[in-house]
């Protein structure tokens, strides 16, 4: 089987994801089935200061957040782009929601690329629509 076009990456901290084909054909086969064609994602996993940043410089947000999403996807229908990740606040998340650190991270993956397949979660129906997605997929984890 070819290597799926979902890479893993650290900017500023030192981690290492556990069950790296897993978790790639699980993203892979969520945007498969959501219709999409998969050319590249790639996640950064960073620091809440590095992605304190990102979000400045960015988004003119000074604020902290558990993920950053940038879609260069050029094609419709076609997933290229860049998720970053603070592990930081995935640790904290994990804590307040009681929930493991591997759990909140596939929850924040899953919702990052559910960005770049066209969900949004400003409105509230939005914000319950990607909700159910997330939980959808990581049912099938």
């Amino acid at each position: 089987m070819a290597k799926l076009p979902v890479f893993f990456f650290n900017q500023d901290i030192s981690y290492e994801l556990k069950n790296k084909t897993l978790v790639r054909s699980w993203i892979a086969d969520a945007i498969l089935a959501e219709g999409y064609g998969l050319e590249e994602l790639n996640f950064i996993f960073c620091s809440d200061t590095y992605l304190l940043g990102l979000n400045q410089q960015f988004l003119n947000h000074d604020t902290y957040t558990d993920v950053i999403t940038f879609d260069n996807s050029e094609e419709l229908k076609t997933v290229v782009g860049d998720v970053f990740i603070s592990i930081d606040r995935i640790r904290e998340n994990a804590r307040e929601n009681k929930v493991s650190a591997r759990h909140e991270l596939c929850r924040v993956m899953i919702h990052g690329t559910l960005h770049l397949l066209g969900y949004k979660d400003k409105r509230k129906a939005d914000k319950l629509r990607m909700t159910e997605k997330e939980d959808h997929y990581l049912s099938q984890l």
